[in-house]
């Protein structure tokens, strides 16, 4: 079974979360504030976490920006209806997805599932770090989910590495945010979504910029992007 770590003060919706979970399939498990949720997080005993944005003794944010210190954990995070700005910077601090609460179960496991089949796609079960993706300076191994900026170990989360290897594979050319949505996170762009842009902007800072100071990125307003590879 899938362990999940479900991260909220709330008892009652964490307790409903886990038995709807238990249910598809998954084993999980819940801490109610952030120091315990880090602690858990970082255990190695989960394959992702859910963690709601307001809690005691340590933020939602807070306990990201230190899971990311060390782990590539993935991190659904909960946010308030409406509350863009928690979604962005989470985003940008290395969450993988988010939701609005109050959240639906059934749309909660889909989300999981899907981060889950860009982290681990289907068929890279014992496929061989080796299987490469070459784009210029940057190299992408499918079996790792690992990859090399000018044969240097790039850091990437699950979601970055499934947004980068759709460039890649055309690279040099327009892709449209829609295509990119679809083949990163399985489903259509929604409107006013801006998970893209955000973890573009990651991406962006940790390839640095070409020598004529623009970025490896190029983007298209409002159509889409391309990874530059001369």
């Amino acid at each position: 079974m899938i362990s999940v770590l479900l991260v909220d003060d709330d008892a009652e919706l964490t307790s409903m979360l886990g038995q709807y979970l238990q249910r598809e399939g998954f084993d999980a498990h819940a801490v109610h504030d952030g120091e315990a949720g880090v602690a858990e997080a970082l255990s190695g005993r989960y394959a992702i976490a859910v963690f709601d944005v307001m809690m005691p003794k340590l933020s939602g944010m807070e306990a990201l920006r230190r899971i990311r210190a060390t782990s590539r954990l993935p991190v659904l995070m909960l946010t308030a209806r409406g509350d863009n700005i928690d979604r962005i910077v989470g985003l940008d601090m290395g969450a993988d997805d988010y939701m609005p609460k109050p959240c639906m179960p059934g749309e909660l496991v889909a989300r999981l599932r899907a981060i889950l089949r860009r982290v681990t796609p289907a068929g890279d079960e014992g496929a061989s770090p080796s299987r490469r993706l070459q784009a210029g300076a940057l190299e992408l191994m499918s079996g790792s989910r690992s990859a090399l900026w000018r044969g240097v170990p790039l850091e990437l989360t699950g979601t970055e590495f499934s947004l980068l290897e759709v460039l890649a594979r055309q690279a040099g050319q327009l892709v449209s945010k829609q295509d990119i949505s679809k083949r990163a996170f399985g489903r259509p762009l929604e409107r006013f979504d801006r998970r893209i842009d955000v973890h573009i902007s990651s991406i962006r800072q940790k390839l640095g910029t070409r020598a004529d100071g623009q970025s490896w990125i190029q983007g298209v307003r409002g159509m889409g992007y391309q990874l530059l590879v001369d």
